[in-house]
């Protein structure tokens, strides 16, 4: 299960060397952006801070990034890179996404391969993570699993990004990374929208795309259900097209 397959993750941020944290209480938040989408990765964020720090994140009033602006959260992300002890970032790409169905495995599991990979990178003491799981307990427990190190505690919660600002600074640092890269795809491709599949100019793109190559973009999810229902929508009604010429 943890093959380099799941490991893909940026460098560590950090401003001192890590032996300088090694006798101080590191507190760290978890959470994702981009898991619903049909276009584009999933990002996953864990960022930590000292515990005698954490107030810092109330006084600059961080919030769940979705009730932020892209302005604002721009503006945050360069506050938590400022002030944090370290953070890491996992990229998690449409074709892992979509690789998963060949090695059976959910993808709540794959999200929590990922999130262990950061925490063995980071090592914090105290864990708090946005929970995906139905059950937010069975969440935390198998990331705990997959961990080679005991943190002194993990906390899995449902809205966690909403009732701890450590886990929503981690919310907003994985938002502004995905923005970043769906701004990438839309340089080379054009209107995508949000890469969500309640955005029609996302519906509009990826079908027009099928339509013209007869096929999905590499950056779609082909597992998605949404995938599936616009190209076998498009391929039949191509087929329709050529029987009446």
């Amino acid at each position: 299960m943890r093959s380099n397959h799941f490991n893909s993750l940026e460098p560590s941020y950090k401003k001192e060397p890590a032996h300088l944290y090694e006798h101080k209480l590191i507190i760290c938040g978890v959470d994702e952006a981009g898991r619903g989408s049909v276009l584009g990765p999933m990002v996953i964020c864990g960022i930590c801070y000292e515990a005698a720090n954490l107030d810092y994140l109330r006084q600059i009033g961080v919030k769940d990034s979705k009730q932020l602006t892209r302005k604002k959260r721009q503006n945050f992300k360069q506050l938590l890179n400022d002030s944090c002890c370290s953070h890491e970032i996992s990229i998690v790409t449409s074709k892992e996404i979509d690789g998963r169905e060949e090695i059976n495995i959910s993808l709540n599991k794959l999200e929590e391969i990922k999130i262990a990979s950061i925490l063995n990178k980071l090592r914090p003491d105290i864990i708090y993570i946005d929970a995906a799981d139905v059950n937010e307990k069975r969440f935390g427990e198998s990331i705990s699993a997959l961990l080679d190190y005991h943190p002194k505690e993990l906390i899995s919660r449902h809205k966690a990004d909403d009732t701890f600002p450590i886990v929503s600074a981690a919310s907003i640092m994985a938002k502004e990374k995905r923005d970043e890269l769906i701004d990438s795809l839309k340089e080379k491709n054009g209107m995508i929208g949000s890469g969500y599949p309640s955005d029609t100019k996302t519906i509009e793109f990826l079908r027009g795309y099928i339509k013209k190559y007869k096929k999905v973009p590499d950056f779609a999810r082909k597992s998605w259900n949404t995938t599936k229902r616009l190209l076998n929508e498009e391929l039949f009604n191509q087929k329709i097209t050529d029987f009446l010429k």
